[in-house]
């Protein structure tokens, strides 16, 4: 079984999104990251609250249920550099599984593992009314959470814990074509998993693709000042993840492939961005066992200053 948590973490580490903090409103990604500029000098504040389910159609019918609230910031080093932190906190985690006696739920909460990350603007095309931009992603995950949680049964299985007690590193790139109509973004990202106590969770690859479209107002003729506008969001991410290592062997009932869609909406000012979404599964391969999305509900907001 997958590590929520740590999948939780990663979904919001690469949905760190940013503002340019110019006049002009600006789109971006709500389950991942966006290649437009964090200026010099600013700071980007982001929270944003998880709520995912999960289950398998095994004979352990497993069910999992996760709430997490993601907080960010960012800075803009220069004008092309910006570095992120991210940390996440766990308000509960139940899973039921089938045991000698009977289900029972168990469950933990706590800060999970930080991330630390940087973004670097490698390629920049500024066009009339639109940009497109390039940039790199590498950063590390500390083990700042708690690996080895109890409860009243003992001590909770590795994959139900806040943190994965090891260091872990991912890197990518992302891509951003903007105009004042519509925004697209693409990300391709990696993760390489640390071994922590004979364990370690699957490596974990994942392609992200988002359509951001003005809905309101539908044209900026006549328009003076700084309204608030609304973008309709339809973002897809297919995600790939590998078997969890146990001592020399892996778990045949974790990892696999899914493909997910969702739909969404953001309201955006000059400084804040108020911002919804709905993940839902539209293909899944996992392997044996394994448990799967179900959807995942994301709100949030979003400044700069």
């Amino acid at each position: 079984m997958r590590n929520n948590n740590q999948s939780i973490g990663l979904s919001l580490l690469v949905g760190a999104l940013v503002l340019t903090g110019v006049p002009s409103a600006q789109a971006a990604p709500n389950t991942f990251n966006t290649a437009l500029p964090v200026p010099q000098g600013e700071t980007i504040w982001r929270e944003q609250l998880v709520l995912r389910e999960r289950s398998d159609d095994g004979p352990m019918d497993r069910e999992v249920s996760v709430q997490a609230l993601g907080s960010v910031l960012g800075y803009g080093i220069t004008s092309k550099l910006a570095v992120f932190g991210v940390v996440p906190y766990f308000f509960n985690k139940a899973l039921d599984v089938t045991t000698p006696m009977g289900r029972i739920e168990r469950d933990t909460g706590g800060i999970g593992d930080v991330s630390l990350f940087g973004r670097y603007t490698a390629y920049q095309d500024d066009f009339t009314g639109g940009t497109f931009r390039v940039a790199p992603i590498f950063g590390l995950t500390a083990p700042t959470g708690d690996s080895d949680d109890r409860d009243r049964f003992g001590e909770l299985p590795r994959p139900l814990q806040v943190g994965d007690g090891a260091w872990d590193g991912f890197g990518g790139v992302v891509a951003t074509y903007q105009t004042l109509q519509y925004q697209m973004d693409a990300q391709l990202l990696y993760r390489e998993n640390g071994r922590h106590d004979g364990f370690a969770h699957g490596d974990e690859t994942r392609l992200d693709a988002s359509l951001q479209y003005r809905i309101w107002p539908p044209s900026l003729e006549g328009i003076s000042g700084t309204p608030g506008f609304t973008y309709a969001l339809l973002e897809s991410s297919f995600v790939h993840r590998e078997r969890n290592e146990i001592g020399s062997g892996t778990d045949a009932n974790s990892g696999g492939t899914q493909w997910l869609l969702a739909p969404g909406v953001q309201y955006i000012t000059r400084r804040w961005v108020v911002e919804g979404t709905v993940q839902l599964p539209v293909a899944e391969d996992p392997n044996g066992d394994a448990i799967q999305d179900d959807y995942i509900v994301r709100v949030g907001f979003r400044r700069n200053f």
